[in-house]
């Protein structure tokens, strides 16, 4: 466990920064870094005592960030904000990664979270994604830049660990959830079921490699510990491949209900993200948390206090 370090989060109030630094601030010094354009969140991430700072990636202003931290947890990233703004996307994802890398260049080791959406679409959607496989356009409905922009950040990030020495590594995240990741994809799944809405999948199956944030939290410092100038790339997802399709009927059982879910098939378009762990398991070993114990604690969270939709 990571103790008494110095520690930067971007995207501390998000779905996988939230989580990670309230567990980490229990042991560390913990400062998270963000736009806050909405002033409730960052008071929430305050609460837990993370020092914040207020800072847009797009056009970062750094003067009043610390450079003496031992270790950065990228995760700030934009993604269906940017439209079709495919330089505003870049702009955020890629060249404000390298800018932040240049002020943090003396940490100890960098994170630079990517996505498993970086890979090409394969015609099985139940290809277990390799991070040698073919990356490319993901032409994903409702974030279309999404992709690029984080391959874009991927080469920059692999730029700056190497010209400014700076232990990396790249961690493609596949569908992160947990208790407080409303708007992580098994959240989303859950809450159209929940609100009796219908519930849209982009093929069937759909698969993904679900992680708890607990097991995120878990191997982080192995995470870290792997990184090197040579900014080794590592997908990081469950040990599980779950399609939506069977996420969405567990959901159904825990409400009483009858999903009502179709599948639409988005030509050129990934119809999942199932991966190939190996890499991730010789650095951190398996996940602790099996997806239908993480995602029934998950569902537990969501109904407090919330009413069933029923026809």
């Amino acid at each position: 466990m990571l103790k008494g370090r110095k520690i930067l989060i971007t995207g501390a109030a998000g779905n996988v920064g939230y989580p990670l630094a309230r567990s980490l601030v229990q042991n560390n010094e913990v400062w998270g870094l963000s736009r806050f354009g909405n002033p409730a969140e960052r008071r929430k991430v305050e609460a837990l005592g993370v020092t914040t700072l207020a800072v847009d990636l797009e056009a970062p202003d750094f003067s009043g960030v610390p450079r003496d931290f031992d270790y950065v947890i990228h995760l700030s990233a934009i993604t269906s904000a940017a439209g079709l703004d495919y330089q505003r996307a870049i702009r955020v994802n890629a060249v404000g990664t390298g800018l932040l890398m240049t002020h943090c260049k003396g940490a100890r080791a960098f994170l630079s979270m990517s996505t498993t959406s970086v890979y090409k679409p394969n015609p099985d959607p139940w290809h277990a994604f390799r991070e040698t496989d073919p990356i490319g356009d993901a032409n994903l409905p409702g974030t279309p830049t999404y992709s690029m922009s984080k391959i874009s950040q991927e080469a920059v990030a692999r730029f700056c660990a190497l010209q400014m020495q700076i232990p990396t590594i790249i961690c493609r995240l596949n569908a992160a959830y947990g208790e407080t990741g409303n708007g992580a994809l098994p959240g989303r799944l859950f809450d159209t079921i929940r609100d009796g809405q219908q519930l849209v999948l982009r093929g069937d199956p759909n698969p993904y490699s679900p992680i708890h944030d607990r097991d995120i939290f878990d191997q982080l410092e192995a995470m870290l510990g792997a990184a090197s100038v040579d900014c080794p790339i590592v997908n990081w997802g469950g040990d599980e491949a779950v399609s939506a399709q069977d996420m969405a009927a567990f959901f159904g059982e825990l409400l009483g209900v009858t999903p009502d879910v179709v599948s639409r098939h988005f030509p050129g378009s990934q119809t999942g993200v199932a991966l190939d762990t190996a890499r991730r398991m010789a650095i951190t070993g398996p996940c602790k948390v099996h997806w239908k114990d993480g995602m029934r604690e998950m569902a537990e969270a969501h109904m407090r206090g919330r009413p069933v939709a029923r026809a």
